[in-house]
């Protein structure tokens, strides 16, 4: 039997992800990359590949990679890397691959899904059921109509072409921020800014990378450009978010409401979220089904396969 290759295993995996990367890998396990430093210089020195799953920004970065100088390759769990600063990486010959398209379905269900359970009150109408208020009160208050409303998407990549394309079925009118038109999508208005795109739509849906260049880009400008009558819903990072500014804007009720499934500095959350009544929350679980999480973890490990069989990596970023 051929020796299996080395990898050195980052982040919160599961039981079954572990198990199946030593399957494949003869693994040595960190939580996160601080950890490295624990590992015996010996034990990190010959190391190339890194399955890697982190959530902080930039974790890493420069430092981690002093401590493994024959690193090549990181195969990143998710289709989201700004937990990896992929300019030092390039610069030091090292690869970086992700995770798209298995999760885009599951993501854009549940940028849908909090939609609607926002709008239609949905929490609200079981806690009318369970603490008797139907029998007591009669009807609950009337909620909001989702259908045939104004969509907008900011960063319409594959998440947010699937997030469009769902609610088309909605009756929705669909508009869109990208860097440049898509030529593509015809029947979509394109908006060469963000603020002219929330000025227009009812939903602004935000489906962007992580990462510096979009830190903040949904600013306090676009937040007050969606209006009194307007819902957030971010299924992207807490960061692309300008988050003091929406608090600020869900307080004044100077916009109807947000649906996040992300939030700065998760899983610790401002405590001013959870005195809101307008905003419905989810604890980063967008990809969060068995079926979407197994495929990932395959493509991480198919990623790792393939660069020590010197084949063409499956989805490269650099």
């Amino acid at each position: 039997m051929s020796k299996k290759n080395e990898i050195i295993v980052i982040g919160d995996y599961t039981a079954t992800q572990l198990e199946k990367l030593s399957e494949e890998f003869q693994t040595i396990f960190v939580n996160k990359t601080d950890d490295l430093r624990s590992l015996s210089a010996a034990s990190r020195k010959n190391i190339k590949g890194v399955a890697f799953k982190g959530h902080r920004p930039l974790e890493f970065d420069a430092a981690s990679f002093d401590l493994l100088p024959e690193l090549r390759i990181i195969s990143n769990f998710g289709v989201g890397y700004d937990g990896i600063d992929i300019q030092e990486a390039s610069r030091r010959g090292i690869k970086i691959t992700n995770t798209p398209d298995v999760l885009n379905d599951d993501v854009a269900d549940v940028a849908i899904g909090m939609l609607i359970a926002l709008s239609r009150n949905f929490l609200n109408g079981v806690d009318w059921i369970k603490s008797g208020a139907w029998g007591k009160s009669g009807e609950m208050p009337l909620n909001r109509t989702v259908s045939g409303k104004k969509a907008g998407i900011v960063g319409l990549g594959r998440i947010g072409c699937a997030i469009a394309h769902r609610l088309s079925g909605f009756k929705m009118n669909i508009h869109y921020y990208s860097r440049s038109e898509k030529s593509s999508v015809k029947d979509w208005k394109f908006h060469s800014d963000p603020i002219s795109l929330a000025e227009e739509v009812d939903f602004l849906f935000i489906a962007l990378v992580g990462g510096q260049e979009t830190s903040q880009f949904v600013s306090k400008e676009v937040i007050q450009a969606l209006g009194a009558d307007g819902i957030l819903i971010n299924i992207s990072r807490g960061s692309t978010v300008d988050e003091e500014a929406l608090l600020d804007a869900l307080e004044t009720k100077h916009i109807r409401g947000a649906a996040l499934d992300v939030f700065t500095g998760e899983p610790s959350i401002n405590p001013r979220f959870l005195e809101l009544d307008n905003v419905f929350m989810q604890p980063h679980q967008g990809s969060g089904t068995i079926e979407t999480r197994e495929a990932m973890a395959k493509l991480q490990r198919a990623n790792l396969s393939r660069f020590f069989a010197n084949e063409s990596l499956i989805t490269p970023i650099n």
